[in-house]
């Protein structure tokens, strides 16, 4: 870490610090988006439905496989970012190390066993028999490059943590590019359907983490990935795991609900998967902007956790107040121009009708979606595995019932809403919890301005 992050960690005015620590990780997220986007609308100009149906379909596998970088990821960034903040930087190395070669082997599990169970999955997933082959074909690609992919996450999560903000965005944005690039070329050249474009996300996956290795090995003072640092103590485990194990949780329930979001959809035809599929990969651009201001913050709320909490309290004041501002802003924007939205990956007018219904609707959970985000990296950055835990399970919890009682009660349109009730659940409870943890920490704040 360079005198310049340290200042930002330490001195900087909150809005230039929550500025340097989020835009990156906004415009990395937001352009992680983008190809997201463009992914459906290249499969899009194909005009083949079951296409749209299978990359829909396996979204629930790739969430698996990123919820295994997370896993590693979050819950060593978290600790290396407090171990910084009590100056402890042997053990940053420790952790850097593990981090990196515990990724990799979590990578290789899941590709031998997805492998071996390739047909009961796809059969999981939903695929219907029209869609099945081009969903198996996604899947036996992002199974083999799965330690690519949870490589990929994990190091983005450890480069971050130490400060290195545009690091972190410049990796994100170079596997934007690369798989932008890769997917006309899969497309439009070489006619590669669904294959390529799976093909193109792990290479752009590839890439980016051989970026995040030259600067962890070539620019980073504390961060390695040399075997001799690798440890895996009880200490290192604990504090890992500890925030790991909740996020990898948290994110499988995501994979769940999807999974069984797109089991629902799919008893109303295959036009309901493709318009949620695109749809939520539309909702994913202001998702992925406020989250990105939320998980941007997580490092300096684990950082001023260890040195200075009261500038950790302005910290998220002040996130708060820019995460309304945000969802107001894109809520405006997107009921103006859903249909138009919708009308961009295909020219068919029930496709629209249903994707504009189904984006209106999960729209109104945004900002509350949002604040669950930032609630859990509070969670994360201060070590409240207990409560970080919770709000990993608590949406998925809510969602598998609600679904089954408004599908039964109000068919599709239950189906929709439902995600919006999960999601206000979840922002209630942890609300709850933060404002338990607010009076936890208030003695220290109290003692620090006196």
């Amino acid at each position: 870490m360079d005198a310049e992050n340290l200042h930002y960690f330490e001195k900087a005015p909150i809005a230039k610090a929550v500025a340097h620590f989020s835009l990156p990780m906004m415009l990395g997220m937001s352009m992680s988006v983008i190809y997201s986007i463009l992914n459906a609308y290249f499969l899009g100009t194909l005009h083949n439905t079951a296409m749209l149906t299978a990359l829909a379909l396996t979204l629930p596998l790739f969430a698996l496989i990123m919820a295994l970088g997370n896993l590693i990821g979050m819950g060593s960034g978290t600790f290396i970012s407090r171990l910084l903040g009590e100056k402890r930087y042997d053990d940053v190395k420790h952790v850097s190390s593990f981090a990196f070669y515990g990724s990799l082997f979590l990578g290789l599990i899941a590709m031998a066993a997805g492998l071996l169970l390739i047909d009961p999955i796809v059969h999981g997933l939903g695929a219907t028999p029209d869609s099945f082959g081009f969903t198996k074909d996604y899947v036996i690609v992002m199974l083999i490059g799965s330690p690519i992919v949870v490589l990929f996450f994990a190091l983005e999560n450890v480069v971050r943590a130490e400060g290195a903000a545009i690091a972190s965005m410049i990796g994100m944005i170079l596997s934007v590019v690369v798989n932008i690039a890769l997917d006309a070329l899969v497309i439009f050249v070489l006619h590669w359907g669904v294959i390529g474009v799976a093909s193109a996300t792990v290479v752009s996956n590839l890439v980016a983490s051989g970026y995040y290795a030259f600067h962890i090995g070539a620019k980073s003072r504390f961060l390695t990935l040399s075997p001799k640092w690798f440890k895996a103590t009880k200490e290192i485990m604990s504090n890992v795991f500890k925030i790991g194990v909740p996020v990898f949780v948290m994110s499988l329930f995501l994979g769940a609900m999807s999974l069984i979001l797109n089991l629902f959809l799919i008893g109303y035809g295959d036009q309901a998967a493709a318009a949620y599929g695109i749809s939520s990969r539309l909702l994913q651009f202001p998702e992925f902007i406020l989250m990105g201001l939320c998980e941007g913050v997580v490092p300096l709320i684990a950082f001023t956790f260890t040195a200075n909490r009261l500038r950790m309290k302005q910290t998220i004041g002040f996130t708060i107040k820019m995460m309304i501002a945000l969802a107001f802003a894109f809520g405006i924007i997107v009921y103006l121009i859903s249909d138009n939205l919708i009308g961009l990956f295909t020219n068919d007018p029930q496709l629209i009708e249903m994707g504009s219904y189904i984006l209106n609707v999960t729209f109104l959970s945004l900002f509350i979606s949002g604040a669950t985000t930032l609630f859990t990296g509070i969670f994360q950055a201060t070590a409240q595995g207990t409560a970080a835990f919770v709000m990993s399970i608590i949406q998925g919890v809510t969602l598998i019932p609600t679904l089954y009682i408004a599908n039964q009660l109000h068919g599709f349109h239950g189906v929709v809403w439902s995600l919006v009730i999960a999601d206000a659940v979840a922002f209630v409870v942890g609300g709850l919890m933060l404002i338990a943890l607010r009076h936890k920490l208030q003695p220290d704040l109290e003692a620090l301005t006196q």
